[in-house]
């Protein structure tokens, strides 16, 4: 008897080890996907100061937040733009307007309701 009471909590042991381990497993692959959006933030960040003029950075920033989801499209436009070269460099802040406006439109979501 004592003795299953020991493969018991054997048992028991490992499978509290196994959790800890899975956790500490999930919490790392979280960290490293954190850590790789950071990277990824600091190099987009990086490119768009060297894209665009202080004014229109600024302004960039003030849309991130009011409207993030549009800042994040409008950043993707700018540096694909940037990146193709159809666009001059750096981006001025009447330029980034134009840009804004064009993202803009076709972010934008008409509803059409039918009576």
């Amino acid at each position: 008897m004592a003795e299953e009471g020991f493969d018991q909590l054997s048992n028991e042991e490992q499978e509290l080890e196994e959790l800890r381990r899975k956790k500490l497993e999930e919490m790392q692959k979280r960290a490293e996907l954190e850590r790789q959006a950071q990277i990824a933030a600091a190099q987009r960040r990086a490119a768009l100061k060297k894209i665009l003029t202080p004014a229109a950075l600024a302004r960039l920033d003030n849309i991130k937040v009011v409207r993030p989801e549009l800042a994040e499209a409008l950043e993707q436009q700018l540096i694909a733009l940037a990146s193709s070269g159809r666009v001059k460099i750096p981006i001025d802040e009447d330029t980034l307007k134009e840009i804004l406006s064009a993202v803009y439109s076709q972010m934008r979501k008409e509803y059409r309701f039918r009576l």
